[in-house]
């Protein structure tokens, strides 16, 4: 990235209002609660999501990149971002974290878990960084036509926040189709059932990282999540993950 598209980049962070706190936070949980996601309206402009898709021909924004196709993860490729973080993300990063510890410690609670989660994100890194955990995991994700994310967690260590966020960059039906969120959840001893999301540019999904309660007879009990990509159709696709805990 050129110098004038840095400035501009680091510009825009720094005016960025992301009106996180406005949200309806009621309804959000609900929605967690019942469906172990819920769909944000768009909170990220037309042009930020433009400049964090420039971001990714950046090398040296990314620690790693990995080709899903090797790893037989899917199609396509996605870049963990290094530290520091650009502003944009972090913020989003730090601002989505304090609405969301409450609804883990209760989760936590409610599965008899003794965990829990501090009420800042930079409180509950160090806990990631004391366990060896200190490696930055928001990412980039980016997909073309025949692109697809194969169902998975995004586990990186022994500490896991239970909740993460994803947005979309990229506009379907427009910029690409095809490329719906999957997120599929697994009762034991049902069938699984899926749910096929499509993210609206600036928008977000939150859902679980791994596991939610759902209450039961005889109290709540563990539905395993998994999520993933269906297959790009047409176009290319980019999204922007956030995960809460740091990797090993």
């Amino acid at each position: 990235m050129d110098r004038m598209v840095d400035d501009r980049v680091a510009d825009s962070e720094s005016a960025a209002g992301f009106q996180i706190d406005s949200l309806a936070w009621g309804d959000i949980e609900q929605s967690l609660d019942t469906k172990g996601f819920a769909v944000l309206p768009p909170l990220v402009s037309a042009s930020h999501c433009t400049e964090l898709r420039a971001l990714y021909d950046d090398a040296a924004r990314f620690r790693s990149r990995v080709e899903m196709e090797r790893f037989r993860f899917g199609v396509g490729e996605y870049k963990y971002f290094a530290a520091p973080l650009p502003e944009l993300v972090r913020r989003l990063r730090h601002e989505l974290y304090p609405h969301l510890a409450p609804i883990a410690n209760r989760w936590m609670a409610t599965l008899r878990e003794k965990v829990r989660y501090p009420g800042a994100l930079d409180e509950f890194l160090e806990r990631c960084h004391r366990a060896g955990q200190r490696r930055p995991t928001p990412l980039l994700l980016s997909y073309t036509a025949g692109g697809y994310n194969c169902l998975h967690q995004d586990i990186y260590g022994e500490i896991a926040f239970p909740l993460q966020v994803v947005f979309g960059l990229s506009r379907p039906g427009v910029d690409y189709t095809g490329g719906e969120l999957l997120l599929v959840e697994q009762r034991p001893r049902a069938q699984s059932r899926g749910h096929a999301v499509a993210i609206e540019q600036g928008a977000a999904v939150i859902f679980a990282t791994r596991e939610r309660p759902v209450p039961g007879v005889r109290g709540a009990y563990r539905v395993v999540m998994r999520h993933g990509v269906s297959t790009i159709t047409s176009g290319a696709r980019m999204t922007l993950g956030i995960i809460f805990h740091d990797a090993k």
